[in-house]
């Protein structure tokens, strides 16, 4: 190959590589944040992206100059380099600029980590598009005025959600109020997982008998996919869920729904829920926790944050209502011909 069209090759390389990147972004919900949190965490990868392309660069930069000056020559035949070994002056420079560099993306990730800890700025909230009706209006007041609490816990292999504020819950699917932050408490039913929603946030483990929590918040209305990040058997790949953010008159309106016409969870579903399986989209009404879960690790319930991994054989009977068939009512975000069973239970 000639030289000057090697040149126009690498060239030519140059200037597409940018423009094929810059496709790159537009279908992975982490470098398009919907919510608060994930807005900060997007800025942590920024950050040392820039700078370690402006180290690289540095680098880059320095190399060539030492290629073209040093370059053998007929004028330097005899040049014979400088001793540097031992050199403190050298030994400094490339010690303490590392160190440096470390430093300087440690400081704001630690930043924002101890701010996460905390929740998300309230923005302005959604227009309103929807009335409450009278009972959506109820539940609205119980919560408005703080986060919103959902309990998380994954089962072998799907995910278990409860709103204890609201006394309703759901399976492998989330409603929550755009513009409120949700206050995401994290256990595990067997093995370990990670909670993960891509566009609102980074991910949180799961774990068995570990009170975990995690603050997301979605800005606007709209429907985002939940999944766990962490390998968990051969189910793994299917513990996907939607999360569907609405605005809160919407929000409340469907969490009054599913309370008044929902299936009450019975200690048969529950203990149905926990074997290893996978099933559809679900939602329960009335006990929250079967077995009078009270914040104790000593008590069980689904799922139960601070509880521990729960015993089925533990729940009591007492609790038990019968469960009612929703044919045909929709209550659930993925089914919409309205089935409140799953398809597998």
């Amino acid at each position: 190959m000639r030289p000057n069209r090697r040149w126009w090759t690498v060239a030519a390389a140059a200037v597409a590589l940018p423009i094929l990147l810059t496709g790159c972004g537009a279908s992975i919900p982490v470098l398009q944040p919907k919510g608060p949190v994930g807005h900060e965490e997007l800025k942590l990868i920024i950050f040392p992206l820039i700078l370690m392309t402006c180290v690289a660069l540095i680098v880059f930069a320095i190399f060539a100059y030492v290629m073209i000056k040093y370059r053998a020559r007929p004028e330097n035949a005899d040049y014979v380099p400088p001793e540097t070994d031992g050199s403190s002056l050298l030994e400094t420079i490339w010690t303490v600029i590392p160190v440096l560099i470390v430093v300087a993306i440690a400081i704001p990730t630690v930043i924002v980590t101890f701010r996460l800890q905390k929740p998300p700025t309230t923005s302005t909230a959604p227009a309103k598009t929807v009335s409450e009706t009278p009972a959506a209006a109820s539940m609205a007041a119980k919560t408005k005025q703080k986060p919103l609490v959902i309990y998380v816990a994954s089962a072998e292999w799907k995910w278990l959600f409860s709103y204890p504020q609201l006394g309703i819950e759901t399976v492998n699917y989330l409603y929550i109020p755009a513009g409120q932050p949700v206050d995401f408490q994290l256990t595990a039913i067997g093995p370990m997982n990670s909670f993960w929603i891509p566009a609102l946030g980074g991910m949180e483990m799961d774990m068995p008998g570990e009170d975990l929590g995690l603050w997301l918040q979605a800005d606007q209305p709209g429907k985002y996919l939940g999944r766990s990040a962490q390998y968990s058997g051969s189910g793994f790949a299917h513990m996907t869920f939607n999360v569907y953010a609405k605005t809160p008159a919407e929000f409340y309106n469907w969490a009054a729904n599913i309370k008044a016409h929902a299936p009450q969870l019975t200690t048969a579903k529950y203990e149905s829920l926990l074997k290893p399986g996978q099933v559809g989209t679900m939602a329960f009404s009335g006990d929250i926790n079967p077995n009078n879960y009270n914040g104790s690790k000593d008590m069980t319930g689904m799922p139960g944050i601070a509880s521990g991994m729960p015993i089925p054989g533990t729940v009591s009977p007492s609790s038990n209502t019968s469960s009612s068939s929703m044919s045909g009512m929709s209550m659930s975000g993925d089914n919409s011909s309205g089935s409140m069973g799953g398809k597998n239970q």
